[in-house]
C-alpha cells in the first residue's frame, strides 16, 4: 500500500494552489465561509462515518478514554498557544501546528484502512485549503509579497507528510493503541469543525445557501463513502 505521507501531498498541493489564486484574486467574506461550511460538513462525515465505527469496533474503553482526553488537551494547549502568540508569528505558529496534527490524523486515518485514509484525504483537502487561503488574507493584510507568500504556504505545507511520517508506527502497534490513537484523531477532528471551522464561517453573516453548504458536503462524503464500497 502506498504510504499515508504521498497522500498528503495531494491536499498540500492544493493549498499552495488556493494560495496562488488567492494573492491575485482575494476571496470575499461570504466565499470563505461558504467553503468553510462545505470543509465543515466532509471533514464531520468523515469522523462520523470511517474513525468511530473503528473506535467502537475495537470496544477498548481504556483506549478510547487515554486517547480521547489526550486530543482534547491536546487542541486546549493549542487554543491557548494561540492567547500568547500574536501577529504574524502566531498566524504561522498556529496553521503550522494544524497543518502538522492534520498529517498526523491522516497518518492516523491510514491504520484504520485504505479506504478511511482516502476519505480523510478527500476531507482534508478542503479544510487545509481553507488554511491556505487564511494564511494568504492575513499575510497580503501584512504587507507580504506575493511570492513570498506563496513561499511560506508551500514550507509549512511541508508539514504534513512530515506529520503522516511521524504517525507511520502507529501501523504496528497493537490494537488497543491504535485504538487509542484513533480517538485521538477523532477528538482532534471534532474538534477542528465545531472550534475552528464552523466558529469562524459563522463570522460572517449566515445565507440559507451557505449553511446548506455543511449538509452538502456531509451527505456527499456518505455518498462517496458508499460507492466506495
Amino acid at each position: 500500500m502506498t504510504a499515508a505521507w504521498v497522500y498528503t501531498l495531494v491536499p498540500a498541493v492544493l493549498a499552495v494552489l488556493a494560495a496562488s489564486m488567492a494573492v491575485c484574486v482575494r476571496p470575499g467574506p461570504q466565499a470563505i465561509s461558504a467553503i468553510q461550511h462545505f470543509a465543515a460538513g466532509v471533514v464531520f462525515a468523515a469522523a462520523a462515518g470511517e474513525i468511530l465505527p473503528d473506535i467502537k469496533h475495537q470496544g477498548s474503553v481504556v483506549a478510547t478514554f487515554v486517547g480521547g482526553v489526550a486530543g482534547v488537551a491536546t487542541m486546549l494547549l493549542i487554543k491557548e498557544l494561540e492567547r500568547f502568540i500574536k501577529g504574524r508569528a502566531g498566524l504561522l505558529a498556529t496553521i503550522g501546528i494544524d497543518i502538522l496534527i492534520d498529517g498526523l490524523v491522516l497518518g492516523i486515518g491510514f491504520a484504520a484502512g485504505a479506504k478511511a485514509g482516502l476519505l480523510l484525504t478527500i476531507a482534508l483537502s478542503l479544510e487545509v485549503v481553507f488554511l491556505g487561503l487564511a494564511l494568504t488574507t492575513g499575510l497580503t493584510a501584512a504587507g507580504w509579497t506575493r511570492r513570498r507568500i506563496i513561499a511560506v504556504t508551500a514550507g509549512l505545507m511541508a508539514l504534513m507528510p512530515i506529520g503522516a511520517v511521524l504517525s507511520a508506527p502507529v501501523t504496528a502497534l497493537s490494537a488497543p493503541v491504535v485504538t487509542g490513537f484513533l480517538a485521538f484523531g477523532l477528538v482532534a477532528l471534532l474538534y477542528l469543525v465545531t472550534e475552528e471551522l464552523l466558529v469562524e464561517a459563522h463570522e460572517t453573516p449566515d445565507r440559507p445557501w451557505v449553511a446548506a453548504l455543511f449538509f452538502a458536503g456531509f451527505l456527499l462524503l456518505l455518498l462517496l463513502e458508499e460507492t466506495i464500497g
